[in-house]
């Protein structure tokens, strides 16, 4: 029976660190896979193998891991809450990161992960998980514009960058599919899968190619913005340098796979769009770096956004390697080594940041 007495405070009242914070798995939590998982996948891919960085590897695998089960427990224990963003114009768009966390993770585990699970039991894991992330993102891809087509409208502050988030998990798909390619039996499932890949490529990088387009309109007629949204103007290289990377990795994995000359072609292409694309890239995160020093000037809050500082900056790196591989350029090289020490640095600000603000209770606990 409950008691109608009216509720009476503690003696000693509960320091407010210590009482039990709301759970909302938003989606936005996911970004904290991708950038760990990256921090594996790019140091795997660099140029310049020092000792002691597989291991490194081995380790952002393994912490990515662990985060991405912490956030699947939290949002199968309340899929209420984890689905009931749908028509938020802003976190909606979120629902593309936990694609692009499975896929980080599934490729981090075939690159890293088989020094300790063995090539078998890699392969499997990474199937499994690029199975369900291409799944999810192709669905993201198509079901968060058509909620923004339909319900959510921009807000009034037009285009940002999160909008890139639904449309580019099928590019992520996209170059972790090569590297199941060899793993498949030779034939028509090989062929397939790699088709299915460049399709995937071609889906995201048109798609990616309208957004940029609106965002740098945007951002030439209404300015900036509020300070808070800065970060987000790093996703826009995301598409870009994932794009590099899977240029280049399908058309290794087409040799030998696509009939006559196309396969050669491809790998072709891989350079061909890749330096050029690269170049574009060097633009976008020139401009999105001077944005931030600037906001930064005044006062740049803290928030979820900030590992839009890292994903991204990854997938610059492992670009830019595949670029130093192909066509055997020091420069390309030493830029790889120069924007891993950036994502690492870029990490570790914001991991110490989030952990501080979870502490703190400025943060709703994800899971």
């Amino acid at each position: 029976m409950l008691s109608t007495r009216p509720f009476a405070p503690p003696r000693h009242p509960v320091p407010a660190t210590s009482r039990r914070r709301p759970v909302r798995p938003t989606p936005n939590w996911f970004a904290t896979v991708m950038g760990t998982g990256i921090l594996s996948v790019a140091a795997v891919s660099l140029p310049w193998q020092p000792p002691g960085l597989r291991t490194f590897a081995l380790g952002a695998w393994l912490l990515a891991a662990t985060l991405l089960i912490v956030l699947v427990t939290g949002v199968l224990r309340h899929p209420r809450a984890a689905l009931a963003h749908r028509s938020d114009p802003v976190l909606a768009h979120f629902y593309g990161a936990p694609p692009m966390a499975l896929l980080t993770v599934g490729a981090a585990t075939l690159l890293a992960g088989r020094d300790v699970l063995g090539t078998t039991a890699a392969v499997a894991v990474d199937a499994v998980l690029w199975t369900a992330g291409t799944v999810l993102g192709l669905v993201a891809a198509v079901a968060v514009p058509y909620l923004q087509f339909t319900r959510h409208g921009d807000g009034g502050d037009g285009a940002s960058g999160s909008w890139l988030i639904p449309v580019v998990p099928p590019m992520v798909s996209a170059t972790t599919g090569a590297l199941l390619v060899p793993h498949l039996p030779a034939g028509q499932l090989r062929l397939t899968l790699l088709l299915g890949c460049w399709a995937m490529f071609g889906l995201s990088l048109i798609a990616s190619f309208v957004v940029l387009s609106m965002i740098w309109q945007r951002l030439a007629t209404r300015r900036i913005g509020p300070a808070a949204t800065v970060p987000a103007l790093w996703i826009g290289l995301g598409p870009l340098g994932q794009s590099i990377t899977a240029a280049n990795a399908l058309g290794d994995a087409g040799t030998g796979v696509l009939p006559g000359p196309y396969g050669h072609g491809f790998a072709v292409l891989g350079a061909l769009y890749g330096v050029p694309t690269w170049g574009f890239a060097l633009l976008w995160a020139g401009l999105a770096a001077a944005v931030t020093v600037r906001a930064a000037r005044d006062h740049l809050p803290f928030a979820l956004s900030w590992w839009s500082f890292t994903f991204p900056v990854g997938t610059m790196v492992t670009g830019t390697s595949a670029l130093a591989a192909h066509l055997g350029s020091t420069m390309f090289a030493l830029l790889a080594v120069v924007f891993y020490a950036a994502l690492l640095a870029a990490w570790t600000i914001v991991a110490v940041r989030t952990g501080r603000a979870l502490r703190d209770g400025a943060l709703p606990r994800p899971a």
